[in-house]
């Protein structure tokens, strides 16, 4: 199993619409390129920052998935509206951290 962690650093004073488009189109549309998201989580003390758990079975799954996602019209569209509405990105920065079990029986699920 391939797990992801994806840290999204949000621009100045856009956290809450990341998060929001995030929970409200995001969440439903990776299903559909299978993309499994373990967990969505938040710094404590809070930041602003986004941060989720995916887990696919390998990394060639993992990169036919996330091109799917990224080529998927209805996600480009919600993410242009977004902007706009924003009067620009969302997102400052993104990060990505790949991670294996030390053992399997050490895995999520």
């Amino acid at each position: 199993m391939r797990y992801e962690l994806r840290i999204y650093e949000p621009q100045e004073g856009r956290a809450e619409a990341l998060r929001q488009r995030f929970e409200q189109h995001v969440l439903r549309i990776f299903p559909r390129h299978g993309i499994e998201v373990v967990g969505v989580f938040a710094p404590e003390p809070a930041d602003g920052r986004l941060c989720y758990l995916t887990r696919f079975p390998d990394g060639a799954a993992s990169e036919a998935a996330w091109a799917r996602f990224n080529a998927d019209a209805e996600w480009r569209d919600i993410k242009a509206a977004s902007e706009r509405e924003a009067g620009g990105p969302l997102m400052k920065a993104q990060s990505v951290t790949v991670l294996a079990a030390l053992r399997p029986e050490l895995a999520l699920g």
